[in-house]
């Protein structure tokens, strides 16, 4: 089926109910918003956290911001860690190395440098446009593969597979090996994305194997490469470090897995929710069909509306902190809900409506600040390269299912599946 028709509306699941009353409801509210009875439609959770402040302290005594004024000034707080062994009770840390978005200042800000000087500007500029001839040549084949079907997932036939390929080929993954990391990031998916009725610890179990035998493939596949360069992420971590030196073998694991693992995961959402958003906005679908030029805006539009990477859980508090009158003692945890400060009307004019032509468009999709998305650029071209795609090839895509089956996770939030009929494949 396809959504409702009316210019600039969302279908029937995303209309805002009333706002409880009840004096508890504040302190519950990060509860709900993880529930995923909830995991279509948070957005009225949302308006709740906004209407009693913006600030909320939750009953396990953590706190939720959800006002764009102060999630972005929370960003660009030097007071605010990302450090999670910062807290009161400090997180278990598994054997892993940490990576830099894990980090505070000065080491995150030493490691990310080493990341971004072969990634992109100012050393590396021309990185990211490089590759958009292999990103398209990826879509095309992608969508030729769908010829002959009438319906598809657009999450495992498109979304899944196009992201996770262009990381491989950005690393310098062997062709042949890409396989292997399709199977890895399924295993991690399933971390974040567990089937009911799971046993928890046999989930972290298989992941952190699955983690543990990437980083150690990636940390080999790079140390093959020292002393003979060749034009990829891996070979230049280890040949061309930079004035303050490179990783360590563990930084450099850590490294390649985060942005295998977050390059693939907020691309795959960004993808799946432009492509539902567009169907359940026909007027902005046939813009994008009429004017390919007008995709950049869509793009934006869609991290502020259905931004894949709702919240941020994993900051704290290094000293007393107050936001909007509310003190949020030192260690205690803080909770930045990025898609909520999307939707605030005291920054966006009538923010609930989907409007690719919106300017002044500075969303809170990539985060903001000294953590904000390193890979921001590789998304936003990998989304509006596939989307175009989309748009002009798929004959007829209609909705089976509105609202689609959500992934469980309430911090990378989209579809696990999105089923849709198709007339055809275009050329």
């Amino acid at each position: 089926m396809t959504a409702a028709d009316t210019p600039g509306t969302s279908p029937g699941p995303a209309e805002t109910p009333d706002i409880p009353e009840t004096p508890e409801a504040p302190g519950t509210l990060f509860r709900r918003i993880t529930d995923y009875a909830n995991r279509a439609d948070p957005y009225p959770l949302y308006a709740e956290l906004r209407a009693h402040g913006g600030v909320a302290r939750q009953d396990d005594g953590g706190y939720l911001v959800g006002t764009y004024h102060e999630i972005a000034a929370l960003l660009h707080d030097p007071r605010i860690s990302s450090d999670r062994r910062n807290r009161t009770v400090p997180d278990e840390v598994q054997g892993v190395p940490i990576a830099f978005i894990g980090r505070d200042d000065p080491e995150h800000e030493r490691l990310r440098d080493i990341a971004m000087r072969p990634f992109g500007p100012p050393h590396t500029p021309g990185r990211i446009d490089a590759m958009r001839e292999e990103i398209t040549t990826i879509a095309g084949e992608l969508i030729d593969g769908l010829r002959g079907r009438d319906r598809i997932d657009l999450v495992e036939d498109f979304a899944y597979p196009l992201p996770v390929t262009v990381i491989c080929r950005l690393l310098g993954v062997p062709r042949e090996d890409e396989p292997r990391f399709h199977a890895w990031t399924q295993t991690l998916i399933e971390g974040f994305d567990p089937t009911p009725g799971a046993d928890p610890a046999e989930r972290q179990r298989v992941a952190l194997q699955a983690r543990t035998e990437m980083g150690l493939y990636l940390g080999e596949l790079a140390e093959d490469r020292r002393g003979k360069p060749s034009d990829d992420l891996l070979s230049a971590f280890v040949n061309d470090p930079g004035p303050d030196g490179g990783f360590t073998r563990p930084e450099l694991m850590a490294t390649a897995v985060l942005l295998l693992i977050a390059g693939h995961e907020t691309t795959v959402n960004l993808i799946t929710n432009s492509v539902l958003t567009l169907l359940r906005h026909p007027e902005a679908l046939r813009l994008v069909r009429e004017r390919p030029g007008s995709m950049p805006g869509v793009v934006e539009e869609v991290l502020r509306y259905e931004p894949p990477v709702q919240l941020l859980p994993q900051r704290t508090a290094l000293t007393d902190v107050e936001v909007a009158g509310v003190t949020v003692p030192k260690g205690a945890p803080l909770v930045l809900v990025l898609a909520s400060g999307n939707r605030d009307p005291l920054r966006f004019r009538d923010p609930d409506r989907f409007d690719p032509a919106r300017r002044d468009n500075q969303h809170l999709g990539f985060g903001g600040g000294v953590h904000s998305c390193f890979g921001a650029p590789l998304a936003r071209v990998e989304g509006q390269i596939a989307l175009t795609a989309l748009a002009r090839r798929l004959d007829g895509p209609r909705l089976l299912q509105d609202p689609p089956v959500y992934r469980r996770s309430p911090i990378l939030r989209g579809p696990r599946h999105l089923p849709l009929a198709i007339s055809g494949i275009t050329d």
